[in-house]
């Protein structure tokens, strides 16, 4: 650095800046800690525990006492439980158990946390698409649809009958009298098999690429017990369906696509004319500059680089990623033929914007 240089820098910025990161470092770590505390249990036995030692919660857990106690320094230097060093007893206080555990869902954020393990799982072939160009598969992401269908029970099954059908004028009624119903994308196919269940007279289908997400959608229908619902390994970027549905849903499933333009176009052909595209996807700003109060815009974008954005350049598609938000959502649904579109909101939800679109 040249002395002129050195001169430039504000001591008490870099001390600043210096705090912003090891804060980072230690909200990377602690997020790690509660994805291993959600998959163990620990959060939830610590929820119905009163204060209790390390071998307690152990016990509590069925796990290995060392490493609970380890576990156990990360969650108490990060103030997620609180430690009374006299007793050497650990508690997770009632207003943290509400955001971390399975009794808290649909607000459970340690669902979300799994997240970073399994993105951290790639960064090897990630660092070698930032050279080379690419992308990384579906196949490489471990976990990759368990932790799906547990966030998407989160953000729409969970709000799926009394939040987000009623969005769509008429929906409800439409449902209970019959109608036919696609849903791209299905994943784990918990949204169909719900809705099935909810409304017998109606008929669903769900498409995925993964043979891995249609057998357990495939399960999930065999375990609700609904028979008028069918899932399809299938392309989406090739429909081939004309007229075919009166709804057609798209749960966070567009902007992962490698032909998104090709895939809104087949939706709106395979509707009938007064049919109905309600697609979720992700509430953000095609501008970078609009997204910088974002609530989470670190994690999107972190999320699009690392899975979103990647996924869809190893099919050499277009690599939209997730935050390729609104404006740029609506022109698209515009090109593929949707004349008539509105974007609503649900107001828990800072995550998702849900567009309801029609040709007509």
């Amino acid at each position: 650095m040249t002395d002129g240089a050195a001169q430039s820098v504000d001591p008490a910025k870099v001390e600043a800046f210096t705090d912003t990161i090891v804060g980072a470092l230690n909200g990377g770590a602690v997020t790690l800690m509660l994805s291993v505390g959600h998959r163990t249990g620990l959060l939830d036995a610590m929820a119905a525990l009163p204060p209790s030692t390390s071998l307690q919660i152990a016990e509590k857990s069925g796990l290995n006492e060392r490493y609970v106690r380890e576990w156990l320094g990360a969650m108490v230097t990060s103030r997620i439980v609180s430690f009374d060093a006299k007793d050497t007893t650990y508690v997770l206080p009632p207003e943290h158990a509400a955001v971390l555990t399975r009794a808290a869902s649909p607000d459970n954020l340690a669902v979300t946390a799994q997240w970073m393990p399994i993105l951290g799982s790639v960064e090897d072939e990630i660092v070698e698409c930032f050279r080379n160009g690419g992308g990384v598969p579906y196949p490489s992401y471990p976990r990759f649809h368990q932790t799906m269908a547990e966030e998407s029970a989160q953000s729409v099954l969970a709000v799926l009958i009394e939040n987000i059908v009623p969005l769509v004028d008429g929906l409800p009624e439409a449902l209970e009298s019959g109608i036919r119903v696609l849903d791209i994308g299905c994943g784990a196919g918990r949204a169909m098999s719900l809705l099935a269940s909810e409304f017998p007279r109606s008929t669903f289908f769900g498409f995925d690429l993964c043979d891995e997400a249609v057998q357990l959608a495939r399960d999930e229908a065999k375990r609700r017990g609904v028979d008028n619902v069918r899932f399809e390994v299938k392309d989406i970027a090739n429909l081939e369906e004309e007229e075919s549905f009166d709804l057609i849903t798209a749960f966070d499933a567009i902007h992962d696509q490698a032909a998104p333009a090709r895939v809104l176009s087949g939706i709106a052909k395979a509707l009938r004319p007064s049919g109905t595209f309600l697609m979720q996807d992700i509430r953000a700003s095609s501008h970078l500059e609009k997204n910088m109060d974002h609530p989470i815009g670190t994690l999107l974008y972190t999320i699009s680089c690392l899975h979103c954005m990647s996924v869809s350049l190893a099919q050499n598609g277009d690599g939209l990623g997730t935050v390729w938000g609104e404006e740029l959502a609506l022109q698209m649904l515009r090109d593929a033929g949707f004349h008539d579109v509105s974007v609503k909101q649900l107001a828990h939800d800072i995550q998702n914007n849900y567009y309801i679109a029609r040709k007509t």
